[in-house]
């Protein structure tokens, strides 16, 4: 008999919970002889996916969904059994707002770029000089900048300020919640970058590899639960019970003969042949003290974003548009950086007769504003949107959520930092892993896809050893 070994997983969001299911199926279908341990600093798990209800209303306090065509986060919803649970969004109009008028999304866009020039002919969401700096794209050489770069400096010498800032920056930096100006290329697009490289063009790389418009009516490009993104988490809490422990407060990691010891903020300790962090990356300086390679993750900022749900009742939406909602530009003159029509997007999460709006506020160069009261940060939000939509009554109630610091940064050269680190760790602390979005991708799919690498590699060093 081997003498079983132990896989400590720090950290409880989505991507520490996928790893341990992982983990934990690996183990049984193949009877290794490893023990698995999800330590969560706090009292829940989930991280950043967050639920509530409240008087028959659904309410995502942290992401609404996920996206359908990135499989990871939907194969887990299918090996959970939840297949029959998901439901997408409903499609419909979606609006940008420039300066003080709402102008719809033209169609046939990707992530910002046209893929179909005809489409923006017609728009109003550019200039006629706007629209022909655009259509340079199809005559530009290829960029010669063979390293990383800013995603803003590319898009911009491919397609101009205008496209850049009326349409891309909006839909693009609200993903990240970041300067689009500052973001890493390689490591938020790359495909951007690869399309020019191979086609000579943006524009015509999308052309020639994105899958023709279906006629009709197109299914949404969105997956949330009906009961609830949070059912994701709570199934995998029931199917990871035996191995979770709560309040475990992670303040430092040590290595002593190939063996590791987690202590514990309260005092305690325990050791683990292989540890996978998946926390916040500011946190692992402090938990690896005596590793200097760590503070390159000190040059990984990160920003904080709040978002306020309205409700109200149908009526008072005296402007009542056919769409799911609208990004703000960065030409206009508001603190509020989105609003999602909740109950348009999704249906199941609103009450007949009644209606649910999200909205954000948190730009890179409003970050005060997240410190702000819920009253406040409450009332800043209702003055943009009824500019913009004449809701002249209050709101039955609202909810405000904060994540500060909570959106890590990619900044240009992330991916080398991170790669540096990587090899750091299989250098100097053999069996250290790390995951999470302050690395590979902020969305579930993508910390679910991590999970499922990290799950093998970890298995693959413990086999290695025995």
């Amino acid at each position: 008999m081997k003498e079983r070994q132990r896989i400590a997983v720090v950290g409880a969001g989505i991507t520490g919970l996928a790893t341990a299911y992982y983990l934990q199926k690996a183990i049984k279908e193949r009877q290794l002889p490893y023990d698995i341990q999800l330590l969560e600093a706090s009292d829940r798990l989930g991280g950043k996916i967050c639920t509530t209800r409240k008087d028959g209303f659904i309410i995502e306090r942290g992401p609404d969904s996920f996206l359908a065509r990135k499989k990871p986060a939907v194969r887990l919803a299918e090996d959970l059994g939840l297949q029959d649970e998901l439901v997408r969004n409903s499609t419909g109009q979606s609006y940008i707002l420039i300066k003080d008028t709402l102008h719809k999304m033209p169609k046939g866009f990707f992530m910002g770029v046209p893929t179909n020039l005809g489409y923006l002919k017609d728009s109003s969401v550019l200039s006629e000089e706007g629209k022909h700096r655009v259509a340079l794209d199809l005559e530009l050489p290829p960029s010669d900048h063979a390293g990383d770069q800013s995603l803003g400096h590319f898009l911009r010498q491919r397609f101009g300020d205008e496209l850049v800032e009326n349409v891309m920056e909006p839909l693009l930096s609200g993903i990240y919640s970041g300067d689009i100006d500052n973001m890493s290329l390689f490591a938020t697009f790359p495909e951007f970058y690869e399309l020019e490289q191979k086609y000579g063009s943006v524009i015509k790389g999308l052309q020639n590899t994105r899958s023709k418009p279906q006629t009709g009516k197109t299914p949404g490009q969105f997956f949330t639960f009906k009961n609830g993104l949070d059912t994701l988490v709570r199934h995998l809490e029931k199917a990871l019970t035996d191995v979770i422990s709560f309040n475990r407060e992670v303040e430092q990691i040590s290595m002593q003969d190939g063996m590791y010891t987690i202590q514990f903020a309260s005092g305690e300790n325990i050791s683990a042949d292989v540890i996978i962090m998946t926390i916040p990356h500011p946190v692992l300086p402090k938990v690896f003290p005596a590793y200097d390679f760590f503070q390159k993750l000190s040059d990984v900022p990160s920003t904080s974003v709040a978002n306020v749900a309205l409700a109200f009742d149908q009526s008072a939406i005296e402007q009542d548009l056919d769409g799911t909602g609208f990004v703000v530009s960065r030409n206009s003159p508001y603190r509020f950086t989105a609003c999602t029509w909740t109950h348009k997007k999704w249906q199941h999460t609103t009450p007949e007769g009644k209606a649910l709006l999200r909205a954000y506020v948190g730009k890179p160069t409003d970050q005060e504003v997240v410190a702000l009261s819920d009253e406040e940060i409450t009332n800043i939000v209702l003055e943009d949107i009824q500019q913009t939509m004449n809701i002249s009554a209050e709101p039955d109630f609202s909810v405000v959520t904060r994540w500060k610091k909570a959106m890590p940064q990619y900044t240009v050269g992330h991916k080398d930092r991170i790669e540096n680190v990587r090899k750091h760790l299989t250098d100097s602390l053999p069996g250290i892993f790390i995951a999470g979005s302050s690395f590979e991708g902020v969305g579930i799919p993508d910390c679910i896809g991590q999970a499922e690498k990290i799950m093998k590699q970890s298995l693959n060093y413990l086999d290695s050893r025995s």
